[in-house]
């Protein structure tokens, strides 16, 4: 049985799903319980399991993570919500010195089975700490994955393998397509593998990467660009699924990285290393990137400008095969 769903519902659901499933479950954050959350996501959670499992907490984000890892050691399996990805920084001793490494420390003794949520990217004319896209910041620490859905349907399985996995997870959700996409979602319980990228449009000229809101940016792009383009959601930055790009690669002989974060040092310099350690004598061409730009997300209507819009990334659809 599926149901209509947006990626705000699904994570909705998979919450629901995965608290009424096991009790060490708890959601916690900044207006998350009586308010639902600031985007609604966590919405009637507190009317269904009360306020031992869903609680309101202070305006610190050191507090909610350094507090989530505790639990995490002492066998709860928290859910942890930071209202905007550009509000973790504050955190990130916590979730990088405390709960990343604490397998390691240990020597396994203790690990952390914990999820950091949080709305991030740009594109709803927001403040630059509103709509940061660090993925490859947080991608880079040991210990940490990061996952970054693009649809309903892998929102409610990443969540659920996120919620379940025995070390921290970072759930990046892309609110520029919160709502405006509704697809199908599996009803009860649903788990998509964290690590594992997905092939969203099978094709032979060109391969194209990307994730979370830039996905249906770049199908459009390729319906536009009618070149026949593989399509691959990465889905998780860390661990990183190469195996499937340079597949893809070795088949295609090109390829386009599309990502929303800054160009340098972004997540797209990365699958352009593996693609050249493990498929360089298959490519026809060197590998093309349409990304953000090295600045802070600009405020209004100037986002229009960083965004990757589908004529930019059509344009590097070309650039990769004009060569």
């Amino acid at each position: 049985m599926t149901m209509q769903a947006t990626i705000v519902q699904a994570v909705n659901d998979a919450l629901h799903t995965e608290m009424e499933r096991d009790d060490r479950v708890v959601v916690f954050g900044e207006d998350v319980a009586e308010s639902g959350g600031v985007f609604r996501a966590t919405d009637e959670l507190l009317e269904e399991f009360g306020s031992d499992r869903v609680v309101d907490t202070p305006l610190s984000e050191i507090a909610i993570v350094g507090g989530a890892a505790g639990m995490a050691m002492y066998g709860y399996r928290p859910v942890a919500e930071i209202q905007f990805s550009g509000f973790l920084p504050p955190a990130f001793d916590q979730l990088v010195t405390n709960a990343s490494r604490i397998r390691w420390r240990t020597r396994g003794e203790l690990s952390a089975p914990m999820v950091v949520r949080m709305p991030y990217g740009a594109g709803v004319r927001a403040l630059e700490h509103h709509s940061e896209s660090l993925e490859g910041a947080y991608g880079h620490i040991p210990g940490l994955k990061v996952a970054v859905p693009s649809t309903p349907a892998d929102t409610k399985g990443l969540l659920t393998a996120a919620i379940r996995d025995p070390d921290p997870v970072l759930f990046m959700e892309p609110k520029r397509i919160y709502r405006s996409i509704r697809d199908e979602v599996p009803e009860g319980e649903h788990e998509v593998p964290l690590g594992e990228a997905a092939v969203r449009r099978e094709g032979s000229e060109l391969t194209v990467v990307a994730w979370g809101a830039m996905m249906p940016a770049t199908l459009e792009a390729v319906e536009q660009s009618g070149v026949d383009a593989e399509v691959i959601d990465l889905r998780t930055i860390s661990p990183m699924d190469a195996e499937t790009i340079v597949e893809s690669v070795k088949k295609t002989g090109r390829c386009c990285v599309v990502h929303e974060g800054p160009r340098t040092l972004g997540v797209g310099s990365e699958i352009i290393a593996r693609i050249n350690d493990e498929a360089l004598m298959y490519l026809e061409a060197p590998v093309e990137r349409v990304t953000g730009f090295d600045t802070p997300v600009p405020l209004l209507s100037m986002e229009d400008f960083y965004f990757p819009h589908p004529p930019r990334i059509v344009e590097g659809i070309e650039r990769a095969l004009s060569v």
